[in-house]
C-alpha cells in the first residue's frame, strides 16, 4: 500500500464567480480557512480512530499553511498545506493541495480541492486499506469544502447552505 492518496472534491457554490473570489480573499485573510481545516481534520481523525484504533485519535492538526491567493479573470487559487502531529509526537504533512474557484455558470462557481492526503504514520495508520484512506480523505476534504462554500454563500447574502 502507498503511504498517501490523491483526492479531489468539487462543490457548486450558488453565487457568481467575482463575488465568490472577493469573499475567498477575505476568508483567507480573516483566518476562516485554518479554522475550517482544523474542524474538518478533527472530524476525519475521529472517524479514523473508529476504524484504526485509538492511536489515530491522538493525531492533531498542528499548522495550516496557505499560499497567497493568485487570481486571473477565470480562476482563483490558494495552495494549502496541513501539518499534523502524529501519536508518536512527530510532525508530518497531512495534506498538500490546491483550493480553486472557477466560474461554472452565470451565478454558479465551482469550488474544489485537489491534492495529496497522508493518513497518520505509524500504528495510527497501520492496517488501513487504500479504499478506507481514500474515503477518509474525501470526507475530510468534503467537510472542509462544505464549510468554505457555506461561508462564500452566506457572505453573499444568501440564506442557508
Amino acid at each position: 500500500m502507498t503511504d498517501h492518496t490523491v483526492v479531489g472534491v468539487r462543490v457548486a457554490v450558488h453565487t457568481g464567480f467575482r463575488a465568490a473570489r472577493a469573499r475567498l480573499k477575505m476568508l483567507a485573510r480573516g483566518g476562516m480557512l485554518p479554522r475550517a481545516s482544523e474542524v474538518a481534520y478533527g472530524e476525519g481523525i475521529t472517524g479514523l480512530a473508529e476504524l484504526a484504533g485509538p492511536a489515530a485519535g491522538l493525531t492533531r492538526l498542528a499548522d495550516v499553511c496557505l499560499g497567497d491567493l493568485t487570481e486571473t479573470d477565470d480562476c482563483a487559487h490558494i495552495a494549502l498545506r496541513w501539518e499534523a502531529i502524529g501519536a508518536d509526537g512527530k510532525l508530518f504533512t497531512a495534506l498538500l493541495a490546491d483550493l480553486m474557484l472557477i466560474p461554472a455558470g452565470n451565478q454558479v462557481t465551482a469550488l474544489s480541492v485537489t491534492g495529496t492526503y497522508w493518513p497518520p504514520p505509524g500504528r495510527a495508520g497501520t492496517g488501513l486499506g487504500q479504499a478506507i484512506v481514500r474515503r477518509c480523505a474525501t470526507a475530510v476534504i468534503g467537510s472542509f469544502l462544505d464549510s468554505v462554500a457555506c461561508e462564500l454563500v452566506h457572505s453573499a447574502g444568501i440564506a442557508g447552505c
